[in-house]
């Protein structure tokens, strides 16, 4: 069964923070600035979409969270990958770049 928008914008949500925690734990406001600058400013993550995604993630156990200090010296979540969110990077990769392939041929790039 073909996924929906708001499935299709919230998988690749799931993506991008999964692919973004795939180096190092993160706090939330780390994790939106960096897919802002890798993207170059194109994608930019907003809280309201962020954090709920986060919580979702860690749900299903493809995160972790723990409690730490920042860079700025306050008190912040960190999420990192866990192992079963590792295979889930891979399995939305996969997806990903058959979906971007199908997309391509369709417009003809």
């Amino acid at each position: 069964m073909p996924k929906n928008k708001s499935d299709l914008l919230q998988g690749t949500l799931d993506l991008l923070i999964l692919k973004t925690l795939e180096l190092q734990p993160m706090h939330g406001w780390g994790i939106s600035q960096r897919i802002q600058q890798i993207s170059e400013d194109v994608l930019q993550v907003n809280q309201g979409s962020l954090y709920p995604a986060l919580h979702r993630l860690e749900e299903q156990g493809w995160i972790s969270a723990d409690w730490k200090t920042s860079e700025n010296n306050r008190q912040a979540r960190y999420y990192a990958l866990t192992g079963r969110g590792r295979r889930q990077l891979a399995a939305e990769k996969e997806n990903w770049i058959r979906l971007s392939a199908a997309v391509a041929r369709i417009v003809g790039a």
